[in-house]
């Protein structure tokens, strides 16, 4: 109990973090990066979309993720449930509208459509699920969908790590536009998968 109080408690701490950044950067031009800086340059309705709405996400999806507040307050859920997915869908379409131009060429291009379309798929098939009343497809659902906004926290671990380890940021950029994200899937299967499974042990006497 302790360590997955610790490992919340430390995603949620990267996750508003991120969060906060996506809004600063949003709001205070001196603080973009040059690359942020041509995003918004080129595409402005799309940066904004993407980084506000990604803010959005990754900070109410923390909170979606909280089960002692998800059961105390499931009215509260609800409606950030529904902030969550509109903050997605604002985040994911911009994010598909900048993922062609992405700087270092197509592999990156095409690793960020990918997050961008699986990001919006997931949510998707979320809330059909629960309009359907299949609450365990649900959960399954948005933990994968919430693995994917993670990817604003991963990306950014990554950047400056590849920086610090000497690595070309032509190198190193197509690549994290595929690490950022990939791995977060998997790690969220392998969390299902192990669930499920402890669920369907044979319970003693």
């Amino acid at each position: 109990m302790l360590v997955r109080r610790f490992a919340w408690g430390l995603m949620a701490l990267l996750a508003f973090a991120v969060a906060g950044y996506a809004i600063a950067i949003s709001l205070v031009d001196d603080l973009r990066t040059p690359l942020v800086r041509q995003l918004f340059e080129l595409q402005p309705w799309s940066a904004w979309g993407h980084f506000l709405g990604g803010a959005v996400a990754i900070a109410v999806g923390a909170l979606q993720t909280h089960t002692m507040l998800r059961n105390r307050w499931p009215a509260l859920h609800r409606w950030m449930g529904r902030v969550y997915v509109v903050a997605v869908a604002a985040g994911g379409l911009a994010a598909l509208a900048m993922a062609p131009q992405a700087s270092t060429g197509v592999v990156a291009a095409l690793g960020f459509g990918a997050l961008a379309v699986c990001w919006l798929g997931t949510t998707a098939l979320a809330v059909i699920a629960i309009r359907q009343r299949r609450i365990a497809d649900h959960r399954d659902w948005m933990l994968r969908s919430y693995a994917l906004t993670l990817a604003a926290v991963t990306l950014r671990l990554y950047l400056p790590a590849s920086q610090i380890a000497g690595i070309s940021f032509l190198i190193a950029y197509p690549a994290i536009a595929w690490l950022c994200w990939v791995p977060n899937l998997l790690a969220a299967e392998w969390m299902l998968r192990t669930r499920h499974a402890r669920t369907m042990l044979p319970r003693t006497a």
